[in-house]
Order: C-alpha cells, then sequence, then structure tokens
C-alpha cells in the first residue's frame, strides 16, 4: 500500500500576509484561532484534497508536503541511508506526532505518524 500525502504546510517570514494570500486566491478558508496563530487551511476539496496549513518562522521558510507511515524512526533512517538528512526528529506536538527530513536536493518533506495502520 502506497503512503499517501495527507497535509501540506506553507511556510514565511510574514504568517499573515501568506494566510490572506491563498485564503484570498483559492478561497481557502484558514482558521489562526490557536495559540500560534498558525493558520488550518481547509481546502474544501472532498475526497480528492488535502488540507494544510499556513505560518510563520524566521528559521525557515517555503513548503512542505506530509506522508502518512507507521514508523517514523524508520523512514527518517530510510531517508538517511539514501542521501536525506534530518531536520526534526520524531516529535510529539499532542494531537499528532511528526518528523522532517530534507532530500539530497534540500526539498523538506514532513512525516505524519499513521494512525489508521499502526
Amino acid at each position: 500500500m502506497g503512503k499517501p500525502v495527507v497535509h501540506f504546510e506553507v511556510i514565511g517570514r510574514n504568517g499573515k500576509a501568506l494566510q490572506k494570500f491563498y485564503g484570498d486566491l483559492f478561497d481557502w478558508k484558514i482558521d489562526t484561532n490557536n495559540p500560534m496563530n498558525y493558520g488550518m487551511v481547509d481546502t474544501e476539496g472532498g475526497p480528492v484534497g488535502i488540507n494544510g496549513g499556513v505560518g510563520q518562522s524566521d528559521d525557515w521558510q517555503g513548503t512542505t508536503f506530509y506522508v502518512a507511515v507507521d514508523d517514523l524512526q524508520a523512514y527518517l533512517d530510510k531517508a538517511e541511508k539514501a542521501g536525506g538528512k534530518t531536520m526534526m526528529p520524531v516529535t510529539d506536538m499532542g494531537m499528532v506526532t511528526i518528523a522532517m527530513f530534507s532530500d539530497p536536493e534540500g526539498n523538506v518533506v514532513g512525516l505524519v505518524k499513521d494512525q489508521q495502520n499502526s
């Protein structure tokens, strides 16, 4: 069975401006009602679309997609063996457990604990 992309993220230096840009451009519903003002995106894509987030960081800017896997550490190890680099170790965020790696070209990919197949 394949590993589905389950979330996307756009991070920049001005989160509010990015949230407005993407919300206005695509008519996305973006909810920032949380302590980090992280914009949870509802793309209203139904069964063929995925939802995501738009936020702010001074440390990193870019676009990431998140893949659901059963064993985060095993996939970080697999990525490193293939030439990638761990960017964030396995981290329990409360509602979700994630990790991140960069591919050999520096693109950042997120991993999310697959709760359905674990």
